[in-house]
Parts: C-alpha cells; structure tokens; sequence
C-alpha cells in the first residue's frame, strides 16, 4: 500500500510516498541488459549510465511527477539532481506542459521565423542584464562552441583557455580533447586548448604569458556546487580580458535559474563578453541560448562587413516547442520564488542529512557541501579518503529506501514530505554505511562493483560483463530483494 503525498501549488499531480518496503530491480535490470544491446553505454549521456549507479540498481524510468520518479519495477523514488540539474520546478509540471502542447498544435516548425522567436528573444534579454542580443539551440555544446568560435572570429586568435578544474563545458573536440575519452580527436586539435585553475589568476596570467597574443576566449563556470569565486577573481578575469584582447565566456548551463533568475552573473555583478545557457531555461525541455554582445553576436549575423561565422543555424533551434517551454518557465520564475524555494528546501535537506550523519558519527565521513539550491554529497572510507565503493554503497542504501540521487541537487518540487522521506532513507543508509567503516571494507555489503568516474579512457572497471553472468547476478539481486510490486501501466 502507498501513501500519496500532495504538493501544494507546485503544478505537478501528488506521487505516492516510496514504500518502505525492499526493493527489487529485476525489470529495470534486463532493461538495461537490452539498452546495452541497443545503444552504446546503454543510455543517452554518460552521467545517467548504469556505470553510475550500483550494479542491478540502476532504474530504468516509466514517468515522473513532481520530484519522484516510477521504474519498470513500480517504485516510486524521490529524485535528485533532476534532468541532469534541467528541471527545478518538477516532472509534469503543468503550466509548461500545457504551453508546450498549445503550441505544438499550432505547428512545430516553419520555413520562416515565428513570432515565439520574437517573444522568447525580448523575454530573456529581458532576464538577463548586459545581454544584447541572444540566439536559441537545442543543446549546451551547441551554443558554448559557438561562442568559441565567435571569440576567434572577433580576435583572429586560435587558442581557447578552459578551467581545468571544472568538469564539463561541450561535447566539441575543443573541449573533450582536454578529458581522458579524447580518442579519435587529432593532435593539432588538443594543442589549440589550453587550461587554468579556478580561483587562481596566476593560472591565468601564466597561460597569458605562454601564449601572446594567442588566446580567442576564456571560459568558466562563475561558480560550481563546491566551490565560490574567492573575492576580486571574476573581476580580475574581467579586468584581464578588457586589457589582453579575449573574449570572457561564462558558462550559465547550471547556474542560470538555480542561482537566480539572471544567472550567477546577476549574483556576483561580473558581466561576461558571451555566455551559455541550457537546462533550467526549459524544465527539462530542450532549449538552450547564447546571449552577449552584440557587436560579438552579429559576426554571424547581417549587420556586418567582415568575414561572418556560421553562427547556430539548425533546422530545430528555433522550434516552437523549446521556446513555449522557456516563456512558460520565465513565468514560473515571475509568479513565485523558484530559486528562494529551492535554497530554502535545500537547506531542510542538508540539516537533516548532517543531523543524521551526526547521530550515527559519522560527520566526517557522509557530508554535505554546496550552495543549498545545488547541493553535492561526499563519501570517505574508514582511512578519510574519497572512496567510490563508499559512494555505492551509499547510493545502493538509498535505493533500497526509495531515493534516487546521485547528488543532492533539489527542484522547486520538493516537498517537506519529499525531504523527511530522504533524511529517513539517510539514516537507514548511514546504519549499513557505520557498519563498513567499522569493518574498514565495503566487502559483504556492496553488491556489485563499485560505480567509476563517468569521464574516464576505458570502460573497466565498469565494463560489461558477459551476458550469462549479468543474467545470474540480476535474478540473484531480484531474488534477495523479496518484495511483490506494482504493475507498471495496469
């Protein structure tokens, strides 16, 4: 039997509670077995493949609502980290729902531009103070490399500076080739990136020294999970920029409308040359932006006399779908407090997780950093070290207790309901986890291979087994597990 739970004026029809009963996984598992078969990495980004997640753990998912999710198995779990960060107010959130279906009745794509281009374009321009101009894409890659290569147009230079201390920018070979799956990206290619550290100017003026005259662009994120802008370090990139000639990127894909509604650059007053948005603008609907200036912007546009850049011309940019999504969203942000919302439910979940890791003393092994709207978790082993077999036997925990978070990062959705229930399933874990560091070992407790960085040149320590003993390990998880569950779809 299920509890359903309400959410109050979140847009999104209650989900059940999780059942606290043991959960099985079998049909999420012979799923995945066929994803495998199907698709390389058995999933569609690398962040959400099994590798990530306990072995035979790894839901495969039927629908959403709110902030829980239902597998191939009938569990309703609390999710975190929702859409890779994209949806803060919550699966099924009805008001973007229904704009999207609205305009998709009303044609989806034309040969001409449409008046959802025009109104989406004043809206976030709107939105976003010292952007001039902006253009729509589908996908984060899309409009970071294409600020890229309006940095080199403008400066007639080749070299792009990345943070190297930060994970991900696009899935462009200017950026993947600086990470260990950079295979099949030829060497003239890698040596036209170069990178600097977060918080470190010297980084900076050091890769300004190597390379005079040579640097197009610098990009960063402003501000990440774990980590602030140290005083004067977003101001000195600032200032850098104005006097050495590149352009400054600032990477919004996370930060914009989890930070606050204008960005990280609205929270810190830095204004970038260029920057990059994604995810949150659409709820989980494909929509993404470049926003700058626009003597930058129109290098690929009309307004000019020099040599133009193909800047972003797609057949599905523009489609209508993206953008009712991203107008339906910036209301959202407009009627209520998104962001106040998230911090505020973030920090309910984060007293409750260190309340709990305080009770079962284990404080400095299970912790919890991060700006509340943004929330990470670390795990140590018995010696204090970071350890990827502590971090799946936590994940495997929660699992079992209904929650499904590889970080806890919140939504707008998340009810009080939502967080007791995952500070409920922290305790539970912590127990098991106490139990591994008195042992000094994970062995007997983790079933399965721990999870392996998601970026990383080979496939072991994660990779596949043989189909035979896949199928043996999964009936062995479905048969320990022993619970009865609900037929999905009856």
């Amino acid at each position: 039997m299920t509890q359903v739970v309400g959410t109050a004026k979140t847009g999104t029809t209650p989900a059940p509670m999780p059942s606290p009963e043991p959960r099985g996984f079998a049909r999420s598992a012979a799923a995945q077995r066929r994803l495998h078969e199907l698709i390389p990495g058995g999933a569609h980004t690398y962040a959400r493949g099994s590798d990530q997640y306990p072995e035979n753990m790894a839901p495969v998912l039927v629908r959403g609502t709110g902030a829980r999710v239902q597998d191939l198995d009938g569990n309703w779990l609390v999710e975190y980290g929702m859409g890779l960060r994209a949806v803060t107010l919550g699966h099924g959130y009805a008001p973007v729902v229904e704009a999207v279906s609205r305009a998709a009745r009303e044609g989806v794509n034309f040969s001409r531009p449409s008046v959802w281009e025009l109104h989406a374009a004043e809206r976030f321009l709107a939105q976003v103070p010292g952007a001039e101009m902006v253009k729509f894409a589908k996908n984060g890659s899309d409009v970071t490399t294409a600020a890229v290569k309006l940095a080199r147009v403008a400066t007639g230079r080749d070299l792009v500076a990345v943070c190297s201390t930060q994970p991900f920018f696009s899935t462009d070979d200017w950026f993947i080739s600086t990470t260990a799956m950079s295979a099949g990206i030829p060497q003239p290619h890698r040596e036209l990136t170069v990178g600097f550290r977060y918080n470190d100017l010297d980084s900076v003026r050091a890769v300004l020294d190597a390379n005079p005259g040579r640097v197009a662009a610098l990009i960063l994120e402003q501000a990440t999970a774990t980590a602030e802008p140290a005083p004067g370090f977003l101001e000195g990139l600032r200032e850098l920029a104005d006097r050495e000639g590149f352009v400054l990127i600032f990477d919004e894909m996370i930060t914009g409308m989890r930070w606050a509604t204008g960005g990280a650059q609205s929270v810190y007053g830095v204004v970038p040359d260029l920057s990059t948005w994604g995810k949150a603008l659409g709820n989980g609907f494909s929509v993404s932006a470049l926003a700058g200036r626009a003597d930058l912007m129109e290098v690929g546009g009309l307004n000019t006399d020099a040599s133009r850049a193909f800047l972003l011309s797609t057949t599905h940019g523009a489609e209508t779908t993206g953008l009712a999504a991203y107008l339906a969203v910036a209301d959202a942000y407009a009627e209520r407090d998104v962001v106040g919302l998230m911090e505020a439910q973030g920090e309910r979940l984060r007293r409750g997780v260190e309340d709990a890791a305080a009770e079962a003393g284990l404080s400095d092994r299970v912790t919890v950093m991060g700006r509340a709207s943004c929330l990470v978790f670390g795990t140590r082993d018995h010696e204090g070290n970071p350890s990827q077999a502590f971090r799946t036997l936590f994940l495997q925990e929660l699992l079992s207790r209904g929650v499904l978070a590889q970080s806890f990062v919140i939504s707008a959705a998340h009810t009080d309901a939502d967080v007791d229930a995952t500070v409920e399933a922290v305790r539970g874990a912590l127990e098991v986890y106490a139990r591994a560091i008195d042992a000094g070992t994970t062995d007997g407790l983790l079933r399965g291979r721990p999870v392996a960085p998601a970026m990383r040149e080979r496939a072991a320590p994660r990779r596949l087994p043989d189909a035979r003993a896949v199928e043996d390990e999964s009936k062995d998880a479905g048969d320990d597990a022993g619970r009865e569950t609900t037929e999905v779809g009856s």
